[in-house]
């Protein structure tokens, strides 16, 4: 008899409790973040590990419906101890139940440690393989911000900290909303950075739902630069336990030819700062230095303001079904195709 027990999660208060007690390193088994989800239409599981009346465990699935193959996320999850042996396995033969019973092909995870070889023979034992594709901003930058304005940018690339006091003459104007139907701003914007960098781009209907749900609870906020009452760039910003997450942007093409993304960087963690928050996540680079890669140059910029690489294991698929493989080829397929 196990001494752990798993059931549905349904209190938001105890979920988020237990999750920001964990210091996470990420929004992505958030609350809120499922809420997201479920504006998109998108189907969540919460599902808690409990010690008698303690959590000690937590993975919310988020349901895709993909033509690729039916399956579960659990972006920055399972959250659990993975050196308690017993607590790790109750918690995915549970998961491995409820995604069969819901027609799944497999499971793909992506939890919120740091890549080491250890971490991942445990998952190679725990019944996972390398999953075929990257999940949500596996390689990161971040950037302490309890340091003060001084020191942070001294500690910058002699470039980025010269174009920072370079903006800051240049009538650039940052509006900080919380009305989701300003998120139009942000959608247009990145339409124009999806065509210059030929990426799939992220629908108004998430972003709506992002500054809906967090939002709500003061942990989002919509950052517009504006010069000429034209916007150029905007982005949205998760403030979630002790970080700021660089989530969402865009640029008009106009804004390549201005130092605006140097004031709405710097503007995005003077404001951070001021809400107490200690870390700045810039949310995504390449995984290395290759030039030819298609993220090398927005890499580029966001290394000159500083701060730590940061490398969370990759993505983890826990096979279900005989399909799995189906998905697995095709998904190889298309990323070597895509070079990502």
């Amino acid at each position: 008899m196990f001494k752990y027990q798993v059931r549905e999660e349904t209190d938001k208060n105890t979920w988020e409790s237990f999750l920001l007690s964990q210091n996470p390193g990420t929004f992505l088994q958030s609350w809120n973040w499922g809420e997201t989800n479920r504006l998109v239409g998108y189907k969540v599981i919460r599902l808690g590990a409990y010690k008698g009346k303690i959590l000690s465990a937590v993975a919310q699935l988020i349901h895709q419906p993909a033509k690729r193959g039916p399956h579960y996320l659990i972006p920055g999850g399972p959250v659990v101890n993975y050196e308690n042996g017993e607590l790790v396995k109750v918690l995915l033969d549970y998961v491995r139940k409820v995604a069969r019973e819901n027609g799944a092909w497999f499971v793909r995870v992506r939890p919120d440690v740091k890549d080491y070889p250890g971490i991942r023979s445990l998952f190679k034992k725990l019944g996972f393989v390398s999953a075929p594709m990257h999940l949500h901003g596996e390689h990161t930058l971040i950037l302490d911000i309890s340091k003060n304005e001084k020191e942070l940018l001294k500690e910058m690339r002699k470039t980025t900290r010269y174009l920072i006091k370079k903006s800051l003459t240049e009538g650039f104007k940052i509006n900080i909303s919380q009305n989701s139907k300003d998120v139009k701003i942000l959608s247009s914007l990145q339409t124009e950075t999806v065509k210059r960098h030929k990426f799939v781009g992220f629908s108004e209907k998430l972003f709506k739902a992002q500054l809906e749900t967090f939002g709500n609870d003061g942990q989002a906020e919509l950052f517009i630069c504006e010069k000429n009452r034209i916007p150029l760039v905007a982005a949205i910003i998760i403030f979630y336990g002790q970080k700021a997450f660089y989530h969402h942007s865009g640029s008009s093409t106009t804004s390549k030819r201005t130092n605006a993304s140097y004031f709405t960087q710097w503007e995005i963690i003077k404001n951070a700062r001021e809400k107490g928050i200690k870390y700045y996540d810039f949310w995504g680079i390449a995984p290395g230095d290759d030039p030819k890669h298609r993220f090398f140059g927005v890499t580029v910029f966001k290394k000159g303001f500083g701060g730590e690489k940061v490398d969370w294991l990759h993505a983890h698929d826990l096979p279900l079904s005989p399909n799995y493989w189906l998905t697995y080829g095709f998904e190889t397929v298309r990323r070597k195709v895509r070079r990502l």
